[in-house]
């Protein structure tokens, strides 16, 4: 393992400013970010990570807090309104107060969920996110987007509350199989295409190295990547405006989810719809062959899927119609001016967008 003993701090400013902190061994540090006048923290997490959940409520208690422990479902099951209800009868029974902290340790799903408890809890309690998957740490975790989902789709309740603190501890990372790091890479490689293409030649140079996590290429790929976020969200954080580049590949990537149920990994959808936002900007002249062609060689190294069925056309597009980025009904896409350059594309004829879509058909 290759030691990197010192942390990164990368602030995100705005109305409620914190700071992502990027390192190893941070989770020791969790006491001294807590508000002083807190007294209990829940700590909600999946299955998967009891151990670990009980690291932290050790180090909590030792601390002098009230430490409670709150298991959910793990991945997309969790982002439900039962398993919301189950965190808020936990904290209704421990009687936590507006000065009580809740904090998500896991992966997106399980960041998402934690935050929208803490925005609903007494209209929003203090929220401290512990990522621990690559998707969480660049994505999820970082911007103060939290919901749940419905049969109607993804993300379609929800609040924005920002945490007080992100610990991005790269210790989290060191037993998730490649497969797990690998599809939070479509995240990392949507900041390289819309603002951070050094990104792109990072992984394009050494894949293998670039999603080691114990590589400096792969703490470079991962700061950039929340670095860019902190600058967006913390002049927009209420998606008016600059935040709408964080979309691209997830308009029609949310629709692949619905229609896969969610067993489909967030990553893997979001690459298809990163390239179909790629060819919909080569149709319509903003994007070069050899771009488009690059969003394909870099999602295909990492082994993430860049097509998907024919006949499912009808089905996306009506679920993309009913999604939240959707204006008065009229469809948006994010897509490229060239790499680096994001603009928009509003109410595109569905003749167009069924032409891009017959590019990445299977």
């Amino acid at each position: 393992m290759t030691e990197q003993p010192t942390t990164t701090t990368i602030r995100v400013g705005g109305d409620a400013p914190y700071d992502v902190h990027v390192g190893r061994g941070l989770v020791s540090g969790l006491p001294a970010l807590l508000p002083p006048q807190a007294k209990k923290v829940l700590i909600v997490h999946a299955p998967t990570l009891g151990r670990k959940a009980n690291e932290v409520r050790e180090t909590l208690v030792e601390a002098g807090y009230e430490a409670l422990i709150a298991e959910v479902p793990d991945a997309e099951d969790a982002k439900r309104v039962e398993v919301a209800a189950f965190c808020w009868q936990v904290l209704g029974q421990a009687d936590f107060t507006r000065t009580d902290v809740v904090l998500g340790l896991g992966g997106g799903a399980i960041t998402d969920l934690a935050g929208f408890v803490a925005a609903t809890w007494l209209r929003g309690v203090a929220l401290v996110q512990v990522p621990t998957s690559v998707l969480g740490m660049v994505d999820a975790s970082v911007g103060g987007k939290t919901g749940i989902n419905t049969a109607e789709g993804k993300n379609l309740v929800g609040a924005f509350h920002p945490p007080i603190a992100v610990l991005a501890d790269l210790d989290m990372l060191d037993t998730l199989s490649k497969n797990e790091i690998l599809a939070g890479f479509a995240e990392i490689v949507k900041a390289g295409f819309i603002a951070e293409p050094e990104i792109l030649d990072i992984v394009e140079a050494d894949v293998d190295r670039a999603t080691d996590p114990s590589t400096p290429e792969f703490r470079r790929v991962v700061e950039l990547s929340i670095a860019l976020k902190a600058r967006v969200v913390g002049e927009d954080l209420t998606e008016q405006g600059l935040r709408e580049i964080l979309n691209y590949g997830h308009t029609l990537g949310h629709a692949v989810e619905h229609a896969e149920r969610y067993q489909w990994r967030h990553g893997a959808a979001v690459s298809v719809g990163m390239v179909f936002a790629a060819e919909l900007a080569r149709l319509t002249g903003r994007l070069s062959d050899e771009a488009v062609d690059r969003h394909r060689r870099i999602l295909e190294s990492l082994t993430l899927p860049v097509s998907y069925p024919l006949g499912r056309w009808n089905t996306l597009l009506a679920t993309m119609q009913r999604d939240k980025k959707a204006r008065a009904g009229m469809l948006r896409f994010i897509v490229l001016d060239g790499i680096g350059r994001p603009t928009v594309i509003q109410g595109p004829d569905q003749s167009l967008l069924f032409a891009a879509y017959q590019e990445i058909g299977s």
